[in-house]
Order: structure tokens, then sequence, then C-alpha cells
């Protein structure tokens, strides 16, 4: 009977109902990974379609051997290849017969799990669209940055794309599961051929046919990151500057797509997410582009925002990304990069020096007297504060207690931060790998820069005493540096007002209005412990109402700023330290202890000059 009932209850169950669609090109490395990975979710996969976008490197024949012995699994081969993603997906979506559809890349994979929560949610939900979360997999360290975490921290049914204009923001198609026929019904595909940023236009049309979308927190798409790679993925490969106007005419098109349909708030949200993550992630790299590229960019881009409206200027005009759309667009030639550069900073950092125009408005320069009016209305926990930082040896380091001497110096911005009354300052170094805090500080007073002559640290100053905390629980050989008013133990650095003309070495133009520093030590013992690592500095700033702004730092150069050390250690004999600027020009931290972190930097360091 019991065997009855269990027979009748597994007939009852519906049948598994999802395609995913595998592309590939000349992949043969990893394309059987991915579809190993979608064919491990179980019953919920109903079949795999693999198409193989006329490969030369064996690809379609290991796939072909898969599924000799995987019934699940099918494979077109191509007769010509594409040049782009979205014709193979067009090729392998016209093939499914399953009621639901994913797509998988061949880089990628599927984590356990994911096609049911996507399926379950889908279906409970009665949706159209169901969607989760994608982690890019950075290789080799493993590293994991999850996509858009915002939008799925939480199970949530979306009635309509419209209230949640945050949606624009993820464009990825691979971390969702469509039904098939809401995709046929309303002729959705992908743009054929060479078409970089595809998904964008695809996921455009998704959202201009109004579907109802199911979310969920659950890990549902492995994006890999592979730097090192021979052939970057579309996404990796800024190098030239057709990549840019290939990304500016997706996004061109996606906001007419959905113009087009009726939905001008998805469409203005198109353009809001173009400023605020598209134009601050190339800003950040033009340094690194030569003088052709940054003038063909820059002409690309003038012609793009120059179709903006008035609408889409007005909506939060002090975020960065308008203010630096406002700069580009206001300048004819490229102009400004160091500082537009650590304006498109997460988070921002808007540098001196900062002008006003005659009627005391504040500007972007004397050059181009771009209005920043919308800072004075912005909160201070939003404000794009500006932070100098420096690393030097700390004189009171000893052998057994590697130390550096952090210096900070907080700017004014046209009134705000005197009127928020800094207070404090505390810092942590986060693994670039793992995230884990390693250094952290507590409450160290920011003491306000005098018009006198005083130097930085003299008598008189007030000091702020250092005092080794306890470690971390699950962080072995790590310490907290914990920071305390009273007497000064072993190893502790005083703290001491900046003089007004004393700035530090490398600051650019002019401070108006005054500055605040602090100066704490960087236990390199507790950094070097965990072997060899980046770190990155971040920064918590707390005013006089108990709000609280984080932020990065600008890293100074100058004489003996930004230069690799050899410090002993009796523990490891010596440990390499490498302060340097973030591709934003935030300060961070390579450690390398012992022999083997020395081998490491070599060996790096001939990578570099083999590639």
């Amino acid at each position: 009977m019991n065997a009855e009932s269990e027979t009748d209850r597994d007939a009852r169950k519906p049948p598994a109902g999802v395609a995913v669609v595998v592309i590939g090109y000349d992949d043969a490395a990893h394309v059987t990974d991915a579809v190993r990975s979608a064919l491990a979710q179980g019953p919920a996969v109903r079949e795999v379609v693999a198409v193989d976008d006329c490969s030369t490197d064996g690809s379609a024949g290991l796939l072909d051997r898969l599924a000799a012995s995987e019934p699940r699994l099918r494979v077109i081969r191509r007769r010509a290849n594409s040049g782009g993603c979205g014709t193979p997906r067009n090729t392998g979506l016209d093939a499914v017969t399953s009621p639901y559809v994913m797509f998988l890349d061949s880089d990628d994979v599927l984590p356990p799990g994911a096609v049911a929560a996507l399926l379950e949610a889908a279906e409970g939900a009665h949706a159209e669209v169901a969607g989760g979360l994608c982690v890019r997999r950075e290789l080799p360290s493993g590293r994991e940055v999850p996509w858009e975490p915002r939008l799925y921290a939480l199970h949530a049914v979306v009635p309509r794309p419209a209230r949640r204009p945050r949606l624009v923001h993820d464009t990825l198609c691979v971390n969702k599961l469509y039904r098939t026929g809401f995709l046929r019904a309303h002729g959705i595909r992908f743009p054929e051929g060479r078409f970089p940023y595809e998904d964008v236009v695809f996921t455009a049309r998704v959202l201009a046919a109004a579907p109802r979308i199911a979310l969920v927190p659950d890990r549902v798409y492995v994006w890999h990151v592979r730097r090192s790679a021979g052939r970057l993925s579309i996404s990796l490969d800024r190098s030239g500057v057709e990549n840019w106007r290939a990304r500016t005419e997706a996004c061109r098109q996606a906001y007419e797509v959905l113009l087009g349909a009726g939905q001008k708030e998805l469409a203005r949200a198109v353009r809001a997410k173009f400023l605020d993550h598209d134009l601050r992630m190339y800003v950040r790299e033009l340094g690194l582009r030569d003088a052709a590229y940054r003038r063909a960019w820059w002409e690309l881009t003038r012609a793009h925002l120059a179709e903006y409206d008035a609408d889409d200027w007005a909506r939060n005009p002090a975020a960065p990304g308008r203010l630096v759309g406002r700069v580009v667009l206001a300048s004819p030639e490229p102009c400004d990069l160091p500082r537009l550069r650590e304006l498109a900073a997460r988070p921002a950092r808007l540098c001196p020096p900062y002008a006003r125009a005659a009627d005391g408005t504040p500007v972007w320069s004397d050059a181009l007297p771009v209005s920043l009016e919308p800072l004075r209305a912005r909160p201070v926990r939003a404000l794009p504060l500006a932070v100098d930082a420096e690393l030097r040896p700390c004189a009171r380091g000893t052998r057994l207690r590697l130390r550096l001497r952090l210096r900070l110096r907080l700017h004014e911005l046209y009134g705000r931060v005197a009127q928020a009354g800094p207070e404090s300052v505390e810092a942590e170094w986060l693994h670039r790998d793992d995230g884990g805090v390693v250094v952290r500080d507590t409450a160290v007073p920011l003491a306000p820069c005098p018009s006198g002559s005083e130097p930085a640290g003299t008598a008189g100053s007030e000091a702020v005493a250092l005092a080794q905390g306890p470690e971390p629980a699950g962080r072995a050989g790590s310490r907290a540096v914990a920071l305390a008013r009273g007497a000064e133990p072993a190893g502790a650095v005083a703290l001491g007002p900046c003089a007004r003309g004393a700035e530090p070495a490398g600051t650019a133009g002019s401070v108006r209005g005054g500055a605040w520093s602090a100066e704490v030590a960087v236990d390199l013992a507790a950094l070097s412990a965990l072997g060899a690592g980046t770190w990155d500095l971040r920064l918590r700033i707390r005013f006089r109402d108990g709000v609280s702004r984080d932020v990065s730092a600008h890293a100074l150069r100058g004489a003996g700023l930004l230069r690799r050390s050899a410090v002993p250690s009796v523990r490891h004999g010596v440990v390499l330290v490498q302060p340097y600027a973030t591709h934003s020009g935030a300060l961070a931290l390579r450690v390398a202890p012992g022999v083997r972190g020395v081998l490491s930097v070599a060996r790096a360091r001939l990578r570099r000059l083999l590639h």
C-alpha cells in the first residue's frame, strides 16, 4: 500500500521542464565542465542543447562524445562562426522543446540546485521570468564578488518591472529562467551576428514585455573571470575603443526598446544606470589608454550624452556619474582625467581644488565652471569626500613589531564637512581575495589643521595611543589595532594637527576651506601573518550627529611614497611591502613575506614581462 501511494505521488509530480542552452566557440578546455554542471542539476533539467559556433579546436567532438552517453544532451554544430553570442543562443532557443529555458556560457558553470530554485520560484509565483544571484569568480584566486546583490537579497515577486527600476542594472541573461512560450509569443530574441553586449538589448526586450518576475537569493550562476586568458571575454576586453562604441550602442538600443514599449521610467533608469555604472567604470581606466583612444572615447561619449534630456540630468543631480557626465559633455577635449578618475571611483572622491564662481557657486574648476551646486543638498553620508593617504616607515617599528605609519588628511568640501563636524576615522585593511579585515582601529580622532605654523606631531598636539588589541575570532595570526586615549605604550604613534601650508607631499592644488588629519600605525606583522596578498584600505569617517561615511583614500605620490621596500622580520626573514595606487587612484598595499613571498613577486614580474 505504501509503495502504491509513493508511485501515485511520483506520477502526479510535474515533469522536468527546463532546457539549458550552452553556447561555445573554441573553448575545449571548459565547455564540457559547463555542460556537466547543467546535466548535474538533476530532473529539473529536461534537455541540454549545446550549440557549437563552428569551433576549430575540437570542442564539437568533445560534446559529441559526451552526448553519446547522455540522452538529455543534444549538440548543434553551426556551419559558420557568427562572431558573437546572440546567434548561437537564438539557434538553441529555436531548438528547445521544454516549457522553460536558461542560458549558459561555455566557460561558466551552474552551481548545484540552481535550476530547481529558479523553477520552483517561477512556478510558485506563476512568473514568466525568475532570476537569482550571480557571482563573479576571479580565477585562479577564487575570489567571488556577487553581481547586483541588493536585487537578490530576499525572495520577492515583482508583478511588473516598472515597480522595480533597479532590474535594469542586472543586464545578464544567464542568471535567469524564462518561460519559453513567453519569449516566443513576444518575439524576444538576441541581436544577431557580432553584437557585443547582446544581453543588454535582450534584457530590455524582456522587460519591455512586462513579465511577472520572481527573484530568489540563491546562487544560480558562477561567472568565471579569467583575466590572464589568451582570449579575453567581451566584457573584459576593453582595450579598444570599439568595445566602448558597442557598449554605448547597446545602451542606446535598450533605451529605445523600453521607451517604444511605453516603459518610460525603465528607459530613464537605463540612462541612469549608464552614468552610474558604465561611464564610471571606463573613466577609471582612461588613464591606462593612449591619447588617440582618449580622444575617440571622449568624442563617442559626448555624442551619446548629448542625447540625454533635462529630466535625465535632473534626477539625483549630485550623483558622481552625473557629475562626471556633465564635465565630459562640457569639455570638447579630454581634460582633468586624474580628478575624473577619483570621482568615478567607488566610493567617489572629489579631490581639490574646490573652485567657486564669482557668485560663490561651487564649480568644477575655474577653467570649466560646471556647477556643483547639487552637492550642497546631498546628505553627508553620500558626499564624495576626499581623503589623502600616505604610507611611510614607522620610526618606532622594531624587528619584532613591523609597522608603517599611515597619515590621513580629510579635505573640506564647500563647507559641508565643517558643518557636519568630523570627529573620528576608523581604518581597516581588507584582503583583496577574501575580504577579511586584518587591521582595524576604533575612533581615531580627526584633528583640525590650524592656520598657524605648528608642524604635524609637535609637542602640545593631542596624543592618541595605539594598543595591541585581541585577535579577531577565526583569523589565526591576524590582529586588530585598538586605539585609546591615555598613556602611550611602546610602539604607539601620536596624532597631531597638520599645519596650513604644510600639506602632505603630492597634494594637488590649494586646500580651500580647511582640512582634518589623523595618523595611525599599520602592523605589518598582522598582515604578513596571512601570507602574500593585496590589501585595500577602507575608512569610516564619523560625524558629530553619529552619521558616518565610508570612503577609500587617495594615494599620494611623491618622494619616498609608493615605493617597494624590504622590511627585516624575525619570523619571515624579510617582508616585501609595496604601497600602490589602484586604477581608481585608491591606496592599496601588497605584502609578500619570506622567501616564498619574494619568489612570488619575482614570478609575477616575469609573467608581466613575458606578456
